[in-house]
């Protein structure tokens, strides 16, 4: 039983830490795109497929470190969801700003709806579901006002998307600190129980 234990509590760890990175990367991001707001299509271009794939990576290793069901199919969804994001913004480096808007819009909207799905899976506290439906709620908000004006230009888009990711970034690390806060109280039920 200590075995199964240790073995969780493993896990546990390694999601956690994948949410504080992320949601700390997200900050920065977000922080870095609203100070700097003047970066160029192709800067920007870069700066979020940096982010995207780093939420690619962040994902599949928290679908590969999860119990199974929805949550690995939820979270290798995300994974591919981003990494292909990422991978079309490299590709056409030099498109406008609307193009690159659309982009971003079809990512938020796929993301934010995933989101919304992974609220619904079992094991999940009602604050954590919250914030899962808040965080995809924000996304699919924040696709929506880019599909309605995709002419925002790059220095509105790199506003929106910093005020974005940051808002993204305190969602992950406020769901990083109930998951901790749960973990500690299921260790001192068990060590009470023993």
């Amino acid at each position: 039983m200590s075995t199964t234990t240790s073995t969780d509590s493993k896990v546990t760890t390694r999601i956690s830490n994948g949410l504080l990175w992320r949601g700390l990367l997200a900050i920065a991001v977000g922080a870095v795109a609203v100070i700097w707001p003047n970066i160029t299509v192709g800067a920007f271009v870069i700066l979020f497929a940096v982010y995207a794939f780093v939420a690619a990576v962040a994902d599949a290793a928290r679908a590969f470190s999860s119990d199974g069901g929805w949550s690995v199919v939820g979270h290798l969804l995300l994974s591919v969801i981003s990494l292909a994001a990422g991978v079309v913004a490299l590709i056409y480096p030099g498109p406008t700003a609307l193009v690159l808007t659309l982009i971003i819009g079809w990512w938020a909207l796929f993301t934010g709806l995933v989101e919304i799905a992974m609220a619904f899976r079992s094991g999940q506290r009602a604050g954590q579901r919250a914030w899962f439906i808040l965080g995809g709620l924000v996304s699919v908000v924040f696709a929506v006002a880019l599909f309605i004006r995709p002419d925002l230009g790059a220095v509105s888009l790199a506003i929106v998307f910093g005020l974005y990711s940051i808002f993204y970034g305190i969602t992950a690390l406020v769901v990083r600190s109930e998951g901790r806060s749960v973990e500690k109280n299921i260790q001192r039920f068990a060590h009470a129980v023993s």
